[in-house]
């Protein structure tokens, strides 16, 4: 479905991710880890047409890709859900989800999928009328990931979901994540600092350092793997 190329994307002159390549097949959680500014959120930014690449070959559903602007690749179905959330914190959160289905026009699909976001979020249905920026954190992840729904995807990316919640926020958006792969059949890339949880549902994973992948498998093997457990998932051996 996605395939990355020999991809080097950054800003300016200054490059944080050096020949990236990997595959995101379809019906997948694929996992990308790495410390902060190990490039992770840069590459997501390239896939998703916020940057440019500065070389390399990004392919969607045998689409090139690289160099698109943000709408089209949006309307191709690539959905982002940045770090930080990025919701419309001045508009209501209806507002904020009917945002999410800007570039469509088919009612009946826009109001099945406003539903399936109630269902997946009651708590977004309870503050449809709020401001969205006057929800707590963990309803403002609740309704960034219910925007990118309404944008129906057929590759959903998150940043970052986990960041900032409690624990039991987290579990609710680690089976929220579940959920989509397995009910909803979305495909997912996932970059997410909560290694061990990410690794446990993952297809496959890639882990960047500087910029360059380093090591990759399947979740299991990731899991399993000696040199990882020392630097990201906190096992001594």
């Amino acid at each position: 479905m996605l395939s990355l190329k020999g991809v080097s994307a950054g800003y300016g002159k200054i490059l944080a991710d050096h020949d990236v390549s990997l595959e995101v097949t379809k019906g997948e959680i694929v996992v990308l880890l790495g410390a902060n500014v190990a490039g992770k959120s840069t590459l997501l930014r390239a896939i998703s047409g916020a940057i440019k690449p500065a070389k390399g070959q990004i392919v969607f559903q045998e689409k090139k890709i690289e160099g698109k602007k943000p709408h089209e690749i949006v309307g191709l179905g690539i959905v982002h859900v940045q770090e930080g959330r990025g919701i419309l914190s001045r508009m209501t959160v209806r507002e904020n989800l009917e945002m999410g289905a800007f570039l469509r026009s088919d009612p009946a699909g826009i109001a099945s999928d406003m539903e399936r976001v109630f269902q997946k979020f009651p708590r977004i249905k309870e503050r449809l009328n709020q401001n969205a920026g006057t929800l707590s954190g963990g309803e403002q992840q609740m309704l960034a990931i219910g925007r990118a729904i309404m944008a129906n995807p057929k590759l959903l990316i998150l940043d970052e979901p986990s960041l900032g919640l409690s624990p039991v926020l987290v579990e609710f958006i680690f089976e929220s994540i579940r959920e989509f792969q397995e009910i909803d059949h979305y495909t997912i890339l996932l970059v997410e600092q909560n290694a061990n949880q990410a690794l446990e549902m993952a297809n496959r994973a890639y882990v960047l350092q500087t910029g360059r992948v380093v090591i990759e498998g399947t979740g299991q093997e990731l899991l399993s793997n000696v040199d990882l457990q020392k630097a990201y998932l906190g096992r001594g051996m």
